[in-house]
């Protein structure tokens, strides 16, 4: 299982690099993370024992794979959103091919629908990697739905800073959480929820 998960990584790898060079239409384009950054989140799912993540952008499904992995590792699941249909049906077919299909839930839906109706400390990890003008609409229940001490991890925090800047001021003023910028990939910005 795991050398087929990796040549699904792979060819996971190849196929975005492929598509994105070959369109500038946003809605087609997969935009995946890259490599050392699903290895980042493996290691913080495995770190945290995060059994309920939530992942907010599927896209083909390329992170939700390295995430789902490392929930299956601690006994957990992934629940990823996605409202894009082309992009539900890609990212199915290479859960199934993955054998991780039973540790994936895919909702269609509005992200922020998504966290409205979300239970308060619904989720030990949110990683966020999608329309970045709705995140500071989201802010108010991205932190309600992490338990004290969740983990939310977002991408694209380098590579499109001035996108992150309106966000990453309202999570800097939440006394609630703290905060750090990795520099893997796109760049990470993780937020800590206290435990109290």
């Amino acid at each position: 299982m795991p050398d087929t998960l990796e040549v699904l990584k792979g060819e996971l790898e190849r196929f975005g690099a492929a598509n994105d060079a070959g369109t500038s239409d946003r809605p087609r384009r997969m935009l995946n993370i890259t490599r050392d950054t699903g290895e980042f989140l493996s290691v913080l799912v495995r770190a945290m024992a995060a059994r309920r993540v939530l992942e907010i952008g599927t896209s083909n499904g390329y992170s939700t794979l390295w995430l789902a992995e490392a929930a299956r590792a601690v006994g957990g699941s992934v629940t990823t959103v996605e409202l894009s249909e082309y992009k539900i049906g890609l990212a199915a077919e290479n859960f199934a091919r993955s054998g991780l299909s039973s540790f994936i839930r895919q909702v269609q839906d509005d992200a922020g629908r998504v966290l409205r109706e979300s239970e308060d400390g619904a989720y030990d990890l949110v990683f966020l990697d999608s329309e970045r003008p709705e995140y500071p609409g989201w802010w108010s229940d991205l932190r309600r739905v992490l338990r004290p001490g969740g983990l939310l991890v977002v991408d694209n925090a380098t590579s499109h800073v001035e996108d992150m800047a309106p966000f990453v001021a309202l999570v800097e003023a939440d006394a609630d959480f703290s905060t750090s910028l990795v520099p893997i990939g796109n760049g990470e910005y993780l937020a800590v929820k206290a435990f109290s």
